[in-house]
C-alpha cells in the first residue's frame, strides 16, 4: 500500500498562504509591542532623568546655603575677637549671612500633577521619594532661609556688631544640617533606585546647559519670555491685594 499522500496544490498554497499571514501578523504586532516599549522605556527615562536633575541643582542650591551659615558664624567668630572689624563688613559679606536657594517649581508640578507622568515612570516608591525631596526643598526655604531673613529683618542684626553677635545662627545651622543630609540621603536612594549615575546627571546638565544658553542668545524670545514674566507678576500683584 502506498502510504505516501499528496497534499493538493491548491492546499499548498491555502497553508502557505495562512503561514504568511500568521507569520506578518506576529511580526505587525510583534513590532508594534516593541516600539510602544522603547517609546514608553525613553519616555520614563526622560521624565526620571528630568526629576533628577531638577532636584540635583536644588540640592547644590540648598548646600550653598547650608555653607553661607557656616559662613556666618565665622564671620561672628570673628567679630567676637574683634568688634572693630563689623565697620570693615562690606555688603558682599553682610549677603552671605542671608542663606538662599533658588528654584522653580515647574518640573514640581508637571511631576506631581500628572496622572500619566507618574503612570509612565510606574514605581511608586520613586514616586513616593520625589514627593519628600520637593517638601524637604520647600521646607528648607520656609524654615530656615526665609525665617532667617524675616529674623534678621525683625531684629535689624546688622545694624550692629551686636546685633550680628547676638543672632543665634547655630539652631538655623543645625536644623540646615538636618535638612540638607536627609536630602541627600533621599537623593541616593532615588539614584540607586533607578540607576541613575553621577555621570549622567552631569551629562544631562550639561546638556540643559546648552539649551539654555542657545535660547539666552536668541534676543527676541528672551525679550518675549520677560514681558510675559512681568506680565504675570503684575497680575499676581494685583490679586494679591
Amino acid at each position: 500500500m502506498n502510504t505516501n499522500l499528496k497534499i493538493p496544490s491548491s492546499w499548498k498554497q491555502f497553508l502557505l498562504s495562512l503561514l504568511a499571514t500568521t507569520i506578518s501578523i506576529a511580526i505587525t504586532f510583534g513590532t508594534a509591542a516593541l516600539i510602544d516599549y522603547n517609546k514608553k522605556k525613553n519616555e520614563k527615562r526622560q521624565i526620571v532623568m528630568m526629576v533628577m536633575y531638577d532636584v540635583y541643582t536644588s540640592l547644590k542650591s540648598i548646600e550653598k546655603a547650608d555653607s553661607s551659615i557656616r559662613q556666618s558664624m565665622e564671620i561672628q567668630r570673628q567679630l567676637a575677637q574683634d568688634t572693630t572689624q563689623f565697620n570693615s563688613l562690606t555688603l558682599a559679606r553682610m549677603g552671605r549671612l542671608i542663606p538662599n536657594v533658588e528654584y522653580t517649581e515647574t518640573t514640581e508640578r508637571i511631576f506631581s500633577s500628572s496622572i500619566e507622568t507618574i503612570s509612565t515612570v510606574s514605581n511608586i516608591l520613586f514616586t513616593e521619594i520625589v514627593a519628600s525631596l520637593y517638601q524637604v526643598r520647600h521646607d528648607y526655604k520656609t524654615m530656615i532661609c526665609d525665617a532667617v531673613k524675616e529674623e534678621l529683618q525683625q531684629n535689624r542684626a546688622f545694624s550692629t556688631a551686636k546685633g550680628v553677635l547676638d543672632f543665634n545662627y547655630a539652631q538655623h545651622a543645625l536644623l540646615s544640617c538636618s535638612y540638607l543630609r536627609g536630602m541627600q540621603n533621599l537623593f541616593a536612594q532615588a539614584k540607586q533606585m533607578m540607576k541613575v549615575t553621577d555621570g549622567e546627571i552631569e551629562a544631562y546638565s550639561k546638556e540643559r546647559a546648552r539649551i539654555e544658553n542657545s535660547l539666552e542668545e536668541d534676543g527676541e524670545l528672551v525679550e518675549e519670555i520677560n514681558k510675559i514674566i512681568e506680565l504675570q507678576r503684575s497680575i499676581d500683584a494685583s490679586a494679591a491685594k
